[in-house]
């Protein structure tokens, strides 16, 4: 029996009709555990890739790819994609849909069988070297959106734009500046790679199933870390240590990373800061100051 979907002449990306018919063939249904809502509606995804600016010749990575309806839109402008996903029956059936709703794309197409966190790497378009994508744009599992995130920065350096929809709460996180209600780990770790910022909300009704929240795009683009000759680890420990305990000041709040309260203060002073402080008032370039200064006090 095929799984592949049936072509649709009028238009190649997958509207309501479309995902339910391949989910069915397919014998799937969508998991909370891998925080799958399918996108249903062809508008929202070449929104998504006109906002991402994708044009021919580029090439992206997209985690997540579910049934395709992402997949597809970028792979219409022209663009080569890398589909990283963790679902063997999904990976196994994108190929396929794309061959069936967009055939001249079928090259411009590599499936990565991986959960995105143990990604190192990626493989080559035939006759190429490894893929080395320049954009990121997905819809990212509720479940995992900041992590995928922070990895994918971290180990694909040739990344230097993205646009992602995560859940608008998550999209406020890692769009946040410093002072803000809702400034945190995500916002000061997503700085240390790229600048974050919030772009349009989409509606919970354009996904199967359809969540409980709203969903929202934010933009990534990527600028070089502060200059610090703290590494990245030792300044992210500091971030983790001064939100651990949020409403602490800094002297409180990194007593047990310094060694103690008073060398807390005093590596918070070294940096150029007040140790009454709390962390949320403090960007990424602070933190790397006060990482370069544990020792102070000692």
């Amino acid at each position: 029996m095929s799984h592949d979907p049936a072509p649709t002449p009028a238009d190649p990306l997958l509207g309501p009709a479309d995902v339910r018919a391949l989910s069915g063939a397919l014998g799937i249904r969508p998991t909370k555990t891998l925080g799958q809502n399918f996108v249903i509606d062809p508008g929202t995804v070449r929104k998504i890739v006109r906002t991402a600016g994708v044009t021919a010749g580029d090439v992206v990575v997209e985690v997540g790819p579910g049934l395709g309806s992402l997949t597809l839109a970028l792979l219409e402008t022209g663009a080569r994609v890398v589909a990283i996903e963790i679902d063997p029956l999904l990976a196994e059936a994108l190929p396929a849909t794309v061959a069936a709703r967009l055939p001249e794309a079928v090259d411009r197409l590599l499936v990565v069988r991986s959960d995105a966190m143990d990604v190192t790497e990626l493989p080559a378009f035939p006759g190429e070297g490894p893929a080395e994508p320049g954009a990121l744009v997905a819809n990212l599992p509720y479940n995992v959106a900041v992590p995928v995130l922070l990895t994918l920065l971290e180990r694909l350096p040739s990344l230097r734009t993205g646009l992602v929809m995560v859940q608008a709460e998550v999209a406020d996180r890692l769009a946040a500046p410093p002072g803000s209600r809702t400034y945190g780990v995500p916002s000061a770790k997503a700085a240390w790679y790229a600048r974050a910022q919030r772009s349009a909300t989409i509606g919970r009704t354009v996904f199967w199933p359809v969540p409980n929240v709203d969903s929202a795009l934010v933009r990534i683009e990527r600028r070089d870390p502060p200059s610090s000759t703290a590494s990245r680890e030792e300044v992210f420990a500091v971030v983790d240590a001064a939100f651990s305990q949020r409403r602490k000041t800094l002297r409180s709040a990194l007593a047990a990373w310094a060694g103690s309260a008073e060398r807390a203060a005093a590596a918070v002073t070294a940096a150029g800061l007040d140790p009454t402080l709390r962390g949320e008032r403090l960007g990424i370039t602070d933190f790397a100051r006060i990482a370069e200064h544990r020792g102070a006090g000692a």
